[in-house]
């Protein structure tokens, strides 16, 4: 695993620059890294980061999705790729943080983008690009985590059977190409209007877990989830619809939690990982401790 300084290096490297120069380090990333530099008179986000099976991160999917949602309009531009190499043009703005989501015309305006990627960025996509079903995921990240021996291992055969009653409550779904990683620090305004960047996990899934992620990333209480569900379906939650969006949120809590898990293991990068699964196994039970109310 590459440290900042050769990080910083690898990225002034590339031959795709002319006169590259004011590298820095983007905080943020706790999957790769991420360089700002200034080539020209333009600015790029270089992301460096090889493929990551044990999160289903492969970067020809990241690629392929990236290039489609610029299409579509939402996402930056790509100047550049090679191999563990993604160039970006860089957003003038202001990254969001949780506050900002939970805001009311924010909400209203993340929703508009949410709909415009779940509409639009499938129609652009060339070649072949991943799904991103979550139970599947948590299945995944049982078997990594029983192969490495992992001390959360007598946690597993617990949440693997609650994972398996929420897939049931799910039930059928829509499949959309969704961006699944709906973190604050991936929703940009520069003023005029919303960008989407980092699409590292984007794949075909359920509208539900992009609903369900924002939610649970970003502290919204029940009359924002209310509101978002009103936003998206154009008409308020019925007990069914309520009933299956809270399965899936409880979902997206428990893939952020084994997740952590995993990368306590696997991730070389200087990241308190053991806080973060403590931390969502917390948020995890609150929300199963309101689904189960239902």
């Amino acid at each position: 695993m590459m440290d900042k300084e050769q990080a910083l290096a690898r990225a002034m490297s590339l031959a795709c620059w002319k006169d590259p120069r004011e590298p820095a380090i983007l905080g943020g990333g706790i999957t790769n890294f991420n360089v700002r530099l200034i080539d020209g008179e333009r600015r790029y986000v270089v992301r460096i980061g090889d493929d990551i099976p044990v999160h289903g991160v492969m970067r020809f999917n990241e690629l392929a999705i990236s290039r489609a949602a610029h299409a579509a309009g939402i996402a930056p531009a790509v100047h550049h790729a090679e191999p563990g190499i993604l160039v970006l043009e860089f957003i003038e703005g202001r990254t969001f943080a949780e506050t900002d989501v939970r805001e009311p015309a924010n909400l209203e305006r993340i929703v508009t983008l949410i709909r415009r990627c779940h509409g639009t960025v499938a129609e652009h996509v060339a070649g072949p690009v991943l799904a991103f079903w979550v139970f599947h995921v948590l299945r995944d990240y049982a078997r990594t985590l029983e192969a490495a021996g992992s001390p959360h291992l007598p946690h597993l055969g617990e949440l693997l059977a609650i994972a398996r009653s929420l897939e049931r409550a799910v039930g059928p779904v829509e499949l959309v190409l969704g961006h699944n990683d709906l973190l604050p620090a991936n929703i940009i305004d520069d003023g005029a209007r919303l960008w989407l960047i980092d699409w590292e996990y984007g794949g075909f899934n359920s509208p539900l877990f992009d609903l369900g992620g924002l939610a649970t990333n970003n502290g919204l209480d029940g009359a924002l989830e209310r509101r978002l569900l009103e936003l998206y379906f154009g008409e308020p939650a019925d007990e069914t619809l309520w009933r299956r969006y809270s399965a899936m949120k409880c979902a997206s809590l428990m893939r952020e939690t084994l997740w952590s898990m995993v990368s306590e293991i696997h991730s070389a990068l200087d990241f308190d990982y053991a806080a973060y699964t403590s931390a969502n196994r917390a948020r995890l039970e609150a929300a199963l401790d309101d689904f189960r109310q239902l």
